[in-house]
């Protein structure tokens, strides 16, 4: 499965990729629509080869640099060259008022019935 995705890298030459049918394994069911492929799968495959590293290697610039033989300001130009291709995540959903009233009613500031009231 690995070569068969980056045959189709090398076939794409970087150009966008777009699904237009999905298959559950071990199934009749398929989806056909248009699926966009999500960013890491839009890196190239030996992009993705040195995120997974990176990954598994618990984010450690050192061990990066002995997994790959290259110096740490390689390791910290190609990390930096990656994140500017994919787009910036939050780290947390924005709250919703109703999460910030459950706060107020266990925190004891509203009684439930307020806190119902204020959420109508």
């Amino acid at each position: 499965m690995a070569n068969d995705w980056q045959e189709l890298t090398k076939l794409t030459q970087g150009e966008p990729i777009l699904v237009e049918r999905v298959r559950l394994v071990g199934t009749d069911i398929s989806i056909d629509s248009e699926f966009e492929l999500p960013p890491l799968a839009q890196i190239t495959a030996e992009d993705q080869v040195f995120v997974m590293a990176f990954i598994q290697a618990s984010g450690s610039i050192k061990e990066m640099e002995k997994i790959f033989g290259i110096s740490y300001p390689t390791v910290k130009n190609r990390l930096k060259r990656i994140a500017d291709r994919l787009p910036l995540t939050e780290s947390a959903p924005p709250r919703s008022d109703n999460s910030n009233i459950l706060d107020q009613i266990e925190s004891g500031e509203i009684s439930a019935q307020e806190g119902i009231r204020r959420m109508s």
